[in-house]
C-alpha cells in the first residue's frame, strides 16, 4: 500500500501549511510514472504551464527549469529544482526555488504505485508551502491544491488515452 509515512509526511514551521492529494489512473504505473517524470516537459499534463526551460541539468536530480505560466493566474514564472528522482520507488521531489509567484518555499513530494489489484496506478502528491503575509492558511491550502488537482485529474486523461 502507499508508504505515506516515509514519503509524504511534512515537518511544518507554524506559517506554513501542507496537504496531500490522490488520484487514482486507469493505466498502468509504467506509463504514468513515464510521463511524471519528464522534469523537462511539466505542459504534458500542468493544465497551467505555457512553457518549460531548461536552466540546467539533463532531466535528473539537481536539474533546475523555469516555467512559464499561463495568464490569468496569480504569477508568471517559476523557477523549479529537482530535489530527487527515484525511478525505482517512483518518487520525485520538486522545490520551487524563485520566480514571480506567490507559492514562497514550496517543496512537493510525487510518488506514485500500484494499486491494489495491480490494474490502476495510484498517485499521491503532498506539499507544504509558506503561508503569505494577509492570507490564511485555508486560502494557501485551497489555492496550491486547486492548481495541483487539476493536474493530477489532466495527468489521469493524458495516461489513460495513451493506454
Amino acid at each position: 500500500m502507499i508508504q505515506m509515512n516515509s514519503y509524504h509526511i511534512h515537518a511544518l514551521f507554524p506559517n506554513q501549511c501542507s496537504s496531500s492529494l490522490v488520484q487514482i489512473i486507469d493505466a498502468p504505473l509504467s506509463l504514468v510514472w513515464s510521463i511524471l517524470r519528464q522534469f523537462d516537459k511539466p505542459q504534458a499534463y500542468k493544465l497551467f504551464v505555457k512553457s518549460c526551460i531548461m536552466f540546467s541539468g539533463d532531466g535528473g536530480a539537481g536539474s533546475i527549469r523555469e516555467v512559464i505560466v499561463c495568464s490569468g493566474l496569480p504569477g508568471k514564472t517559476s523557477v523549479e529544482r529537482l530535489d530527487k528522482l527515484d525511478d525505482e520507488n517512483h518518487v520525485l521531489n520538486i522545490s520551487i526555488v524563485g520566480g514571480e509567484h506567490k507559492l514562497v518555499n514550496y517543496k512537493s513530494t510525487t510518488t506514485a504505485h500500484v494499486e491494489e489489484e495491480g490494474r490502476k496506478t495510484i498517485v499521491v502528491e503532498s506539499y507544504v508551502v509558506d503561508i503569505p503575509a494577509g492570507s490564511s492558511k485555508e486560502d494557501t491550502c485551497l489555492f496550491a491544491d486547486t492548481i495541483i488537482g487539476h493536474n493530477l485529474r489532466l495527468l489521469a486523461r493524458v495516461a489513460e488515452r495513451m493506454d
